[in-house]
């Protein structure tokens, strides 16, 4: 996942175009729109009116959209808050407002629109970042022998940009939950191993369960994120994902060790003690030091 994952998940406003209202009520309306959403972009948006000292606008039914945006009634009226591919598919034609998108996503921002289904108030962007072990991450990741790939809800300019920067070539944009879930049962299918996920919101939840394996980004996670993955890190670096990897394996190779070393002796003690080689004593005691040297053996995974 890109943001809350790759990203700090801690975006924020950069730009506010206005037509038709002021950009006081164009924040007013988004932050009431998303005053209740745990989305970090809302938050964003709504921290961003606060610091301005705007009242967000009392809205009623507000509903989320998934992977698109939220509704909700405004002064009798319903408004939304999304992405632009949400307002095409109200039936906006955004022809108008393609160049100014299409700048704010070049630069690595995150557009928002505000409008109805009959007139796009406002465009608001944001921009999160990167964070600092992102591009670490990635290439300890593919050093390790991972094909490493990006899902993200967010538009595909953006993505790219935030791709190009941590090393990434494998994109895929504009993804709602279902799409990702969709994604992950593709990669499985063409993997020749398995498949590990990690997010850190909501929206990430069942692309997280489906995976072969979940990690949520457990300090800054959600709690569906978190419940949903098997494995959850408790700090926000993301070369923690390669560090579990790598004692998934030592842990793997020690059992192995453990079951090889615990057959092998047993192969021999059971004949050894059957046809009087070694008596019962001694083969129990040659037992019970093989069980403590195994135990050892495991110890050394709690090391690592």
């Amino acid at each position: 996942d890109k943001t809350g994952t790759l990203t700090e998940g801690r975006p924020r406003v950069t730009d506010t175009t206005a037509f038709g209202v002021s950009r006081g009520r164009l924040l007013a309306i988004g932050a009431g729109l998303e005053r209740f959403s745990e989305h970090p972009l809302a938050r964003a948006i709504v921290d961003e009116a606060a610091e301005r000292g705007i009242e967000p606008l009392e809205a009623t039914d507000s509903r989320a959209l998934a992977g698109a945006g939220t509704e909700a009634i405004v002064d009798a009226e319903t408004w939304y808050v999304g992405s632009p591919a949400l307002f095409r598919t109200r039936g906006h034609d955004l022809s108008l407002y393609e160049s100014l998108i299409s700048c704010l996503e070049e630069e690595g921002k995150t557009t928002i629109l505000v409008g109805t289904d009959r007139v796009i108030a406002g465009v608001i962007a944001l921009r999160d970042t990167l964070r600092a072990t992102a591009a670490r991450a990635v290439r300890e990741l593919r050093e390790a022998g991972l094909h490493v790939a990006m899902l993200t809800g967010d538009n595909p300019r953006t993505a790219s940009a935030v791709a190009a920067l941590v090393g990434i070539d494998d994109v895929q944009a504009s993804l709602k939950p279902d799409d990702k879930l969709r994604a992950i049962a593709a990669y499985e299918e063409r993997a020749p191993g398995a498949v590990l996920m990690v997010g850190d919101g909501v929206n990430d939840a069942p692309a997280l369960a489906a995976a072969t394996c979940g990690i949520a980004m457990g300090a800054i996670g959600s709690d569906a994120a978190i419940e949903a993955a098997d494995v959850a890190l408790m700090s926000s670096d993301l070369t923690k994902v390669s560090e579990a990897l790598a004692l998934a394996r030592q842990v793997r190779d020690v059992s192995r060790q453990n079951i090889v070393f615990s057959i092998a002796l047993l192969a021999v003690l059971i004949p050894a003690a059957l046809f009087d080689v070694l008596g019962v004593a001694a083969a129990v005691v040659a037992h019970e030091v093989g069980e403590l040297i195994a135990v050892a053996n495991g110890l050394r995974a709690g090391r690592a």
